[in-house]
């Protein structure tokens, strides 16, 4: 399982970061960033609620 971030539409909320930290973090430059290639099978449900919680919904976990 794979997160990505649309970091142009981030509004650096740090919702998914507070959210699955295992996955998520804050960017140096502001909005959030995915931090691991693969999403850890224990942080999948975590990562997943991230997205849909998303209140702009640019979190995508396939």
């Amino acid at each position: 399982m794979r997160a990505e971030i649309d970091r142009e539409g981030c509004i650096s909320c740090g919702l998914c970061v507070s959210t699955c930290p295992d996955v998520f973090r804050m960017g140096n430059d502001g909005p959030a960033e995915v931090y691991v290639d693969t999403v850890p099978p224990e942080a999948e449900d975590l990562a997943m609620e991230a997205s849909e919680n998303c209140p702009v919904a640019v979190i995508s976990v396939e």
